[in-house]
């Protein structure tokens, strides 16, 4: 058998077996490489671990946070999502709202007060705002006149500016509300009374007109809410339209500061980016403070980048509580203002022996840092990109153990105001439209059909099939001609942010708290603003028709760049 083996083995040499052998000896090396490639693919995809996709640069991060389709409204450099919009809007706090009946059998239990009054009822005599007769009437008169929105609380009446009227406070939210958010409206009353003392509201005023509701009075009686029939576990939900307490938080003593524990983050190259960057980078920071149980010293004063100025420079000195509800902050965190901090560690760092603890280094990680003692931990960022990213801390190993806390990081209360206003002005029952034009419609190459997708004329035909004829349309957009939609008035009753410039102008009350947060300086309405309040009064839109998709065919990023995976 041996033998035979040999001589087989000899004869696969012969000349006219040369071909087969060679082959057969490239198959097999191709075999090899197939196996040696499917080995290092296996260990690859083991022992790889994807980066997340917002630890790219500030625009690929702000695409990921703000597109949620294709079809998506914020275009890549413009509103960061917070706190608010990551809440269901299903809370069970906005089951409990009160109806025309609710106030109803609360009258009929007040019987004999409202007897007692009309018996001495003087039909000239000013109106007395504390009868509970003229609180059920307008409690009544407001359920019917803003039928589009659910009321879960009624003020007590004030007396208004005269005897016959009067001011009174509720808590609201639209009926087809798509955030889970409250709103807060004050009004002014007229009123009058009939030869038998029936009281009647004449009118209503605008929004925000009752101004002696705005603040409770110290030892006002509560007015009327509906107690829940379920109270689950309580959470906390932003109050559009209450009187906002930003004020700097102080350390109550010596004592208080020097048993305090602190953590600072120094330099960097996350100042003048986008919106979105600095948040990422800050909430950070937030994160490891909290996981650390210290304190974050934080700059209010931030870099607005030049994506949202109007110079098209980055502009310094623009302050924090401009754009975040710096009140929910502070209530829901442990911050100080580095300003008063440094002020305070001056003072008592040498009396108290307060230590401070030096990292340089972003790969030392949070952990690493748990069991220091030091009264201050101080990160310290260099000057090469994108090493010196606040952000980076967050990375790695730590993305499991340092969570960012969103839910402490919501829109300015006074922004959404002003979304309020505008929303309330259309009594909450508007259609929105987005309609992006600008250096994407001149753009042919990337977007050859948007220009023309978006002329009044198609506009008007896309519409025709989607919005009712009348409808009052809100219509965000970047064109700076609004005359250039004026066809689309023919059958509808459209409006742009700019017919509400009362909301921010020098006499307004925007313009009034934001001086005074500037040292009175006052504060320009700027792109970021804008396009933040073009945003959520387009999102409180009963019908939200938006550019890509809805209207054109072409790609938000682009030709051939639809974002499938985001749908």
């Amino acid at each position: 058998m041996l033998g035979r083996y040999s001589l087989s083995r000899t004869g696969n040499f012969r000349p006219e077996h040369l071909g087969q052998n060679a082959v057969a000896l490239i198959g097999n090396l191709c075999f090899s490489m197939f196996i040696i490639g499917v080995l290092i693919f296996t260990i690859i995809a083991v022992t790889y671990e994807p980066e997340d996709p917002l630890f790219h640069p500030s625009t690929k991060i702000t695409t990921f946070l703000t597109s949620t389709s294709n079809a998506t409204f914020k275009s890549d450099n413009t509103v960061v999502k917070t706190g608010e919009d990551f809440m269901a809007a299903n809370q069970t706090a906005f089951a409990t709202f009160i109806n025309i009946t609710d106030v109803d059998n609360s009258s009929k239990g007040e019987t004999s007060e409202v007897t007692s009054n009309e018996n001495e009822c003087n039909v000239n005599g000013p109106v007395d705002c504390k009868d509970p007769e003229v609180f059920h009437v307008m409690m009544k008169a407001t359920i019917e006149k803003f039928q589009d929105i659910h009321f879960y609380r009624f003020g007590k009446p004030i007396r208004g500016s005269d005897d016959n009227t009067c001011d009174m406070a509720w808590r609201f939210r639209p009926k087809e509300g798509k955030t889970a958010a409250f709103y807060k409206d004050y009004r002014r009353f007229v009123i009058s009374r009939s030869q038998n003392c029936t009281v009647s509201i004449i009118s209503i005023g605008e929004y925000h007109s009752g101004l002696n509701a705005r603040k409770r009075k110290k030892n006002q009686k509560p007015g009327f809410e509906k107690t829940p029939k379920k109270q689950d576990q309580v959470i906390s939900l932003p109050v559009v339209g209450e009187t906002v307490n930003d004020t700097l938080p102080v350390v109550e003593s010596e004592g208080s500061f020097s048993h305090g524990k602190y953590l600072i983050y120094v330099g960097g190259g996350d100042r003048c980016k986008s919106m979105n960057h600095y948040l990422w980078s800050f909430l950070c920071a937030l994160g490891e403070a909290q996981y650390l149980n210290r304190t974050l010293i934080m700059d209010l004063s931030i870099c607005l980048s030049s994506i949202y100025t109007s110079s098209n420079q980055d502009e310094e000195g623009k302050d924090f509580r401009f754009y975040f509800d710096f009140e929910h902050l502070k209530e829901s965190a442990s911050v100080l203002d580095q300003g008063q901090f440094w002020t305070d560690w001056t003072k008592w760092k040498n009396k108290d022996r307060l230590n401070l603890h030096l990292v340089e280094d972003f790969r030392v990680t949070p952990m690493k840092l748990a069991e220091v003692n030091d009264a201050l931990i101080m990160r310290k960022f260099g000057s090469v990109e994108p090493d010196n990213y606040w952000y980076r801390v967050c990375e790695g190993e730590t993305e499991s153990v340092v969570q960012r806390p969103w839910h402490l990081i919501w829109k300015s209360r006074r922004l959404m105001d002003i979304v309020s206003a505008i929303a309330s002005k259309l009594n909450w029952d508007y259609d929105s439209v987005h309609v992006v034009r600008g250096e994407k419609a001149k753009n042919r190459e990337l977007w050859p059909n948007l220009a023309q997708d978006t002329s009044p004329d198609l506009l008007l035909s896309t519409l025709r099939d989607k919005i009712e004829d009348g409808r009052n349309i809100y219509l965000a957009t970047d064109e700076p001609d609004t005359s250039f939609f004026d066809p689309l008035k023919d059958k509808y009753s459209t409006h742009f942010l700019d017919e509400y410039k009362e909301l921010w102008d020098e006499n307004s009350e925007w313009y009034s708290e934001t001086t005074k947060l500037n040292n009175g300086v006052p504060v320009e309405f700027d792109g970021y603003m804008r396009v933040s309040v073009d945003t959520e009064v387009f999102l409180r839109g009963k019908k939200q028709i938006e550019t890509f998709n809805d209207l054109t065919n072409d790609c938000k990023d682009g030709i051939n760049n639809c974002n499938t995976a985001a749908t």
